[in-house]
């Protein structure tokens, strides 16, 4: 008899990282209703923090601790307290990255690109590289990459955050054929535009506004909240034969 799909979560432990607002804090509080315990992970401890009160006030489990993915040194000890603590984890949400510039791509300074490669890309690997490892020792686990619909359409004078977002989509099928042996499934959620503050020089832009919606059918921006309910299900066991699967959630944007 086939097993029931399901999204409960109960007795998962999940790392959300970039969870201290907007898309993160989002999935992680989505994730901790449907049972998981969820260590919510950003820079500043005081942040994740807040998030893990307003978690715990609605009856949910949660935990900060802060990480920098893009050092090195920052993801070892997230790790080392994670298995020290909890000996498990179950499901990875790569969500932090970075973006400062916005400009034609020919000018990018060489320590924007550094900066962008080193959160986007390195971080994300080695996330999901030392997740993987760690899921593989109890049975397997979920990864859920956020990359973005600019990995498929570079945004305009998003160039490097682009190209970075276009290499998360290939290192999610290289991670997804790699890991399934081990019972570790990845896959990546590609949101459109959304608003949050990380894209709010595009939401709070008129013109800039304008002409983004003029590219997208449902003609409106997405809530952080919209994300959520497809990291759930690639998480879930709903999604349990699903990986290397790229899910788009962009109100149309790519299917023009």
């Amino acid at each position: 008899m086939s097993k029931p799909v399901t999204f409960d979560l109960t007795g998962k432990i999940a790392i959300v990282t970039g969870a201290s607002r907007g898309i993160g804090a989002e999935i992680a509080k989505l994730l901790a209703t449907h049972g998981a315990h969820v260590i919510v992970s950003s820079r500043k401890q005081a942040d994740c923090q807040a998030v893990v009160d307003g978690i715990v006030v609605e009856g949910g489990s949660a935990e900060a601790i802060a990480c920098h993915i893009g050092e090195m040194e920052q993801i070892e000890s997230l790790y080392a307290q994670v298995e020290g603590k909890h000996g498990r984890l179950d499901i990875l949400v790569n969500n932090a990255a970075t973006n400062p510039y916005f400009g034609h791509i020919t000018d990018t300074d060489p320590s924007v690109f550094q900066k962008t490669v080193d959160v986007n890309i390195r971080g994300y690997f080695y996330m999901s590289s030392h997740g993987a490892k760690l899921m593989a020792k109890n049975g397997g686990g979920s990864i859920v990459n956020v990359a973005s619909v600019n990995g498929v359409v570079p945004g305009f004078q998003q160039g490097i955050y682009s190209i970075t977002k276009a290499a998360v989509i290939s290192m999610t099928k290289a991670f997804a054929v790699e890991c399934a042996e081990q019972g570790v499934r990845c896959n990546a959620l590609l949101p459109g535009l959304t608003d949050t503050k990380f894209a709010s020089v595009l939401v709070n832009t008129p013109a800039i506004l304008k002409q983004a919606l003029a590219h997208v059918p449902m003609r409106r921006v997405a809530q952080p909240s919209e994300m959520a309910g497809a990291a759930l299900y690639l998480a879930s066991d709903a999604a349990s034969y699903t990986t290397g699967a790229i899910l788009n959630v962009d109100g149309g944007y790519l299917s023009v």
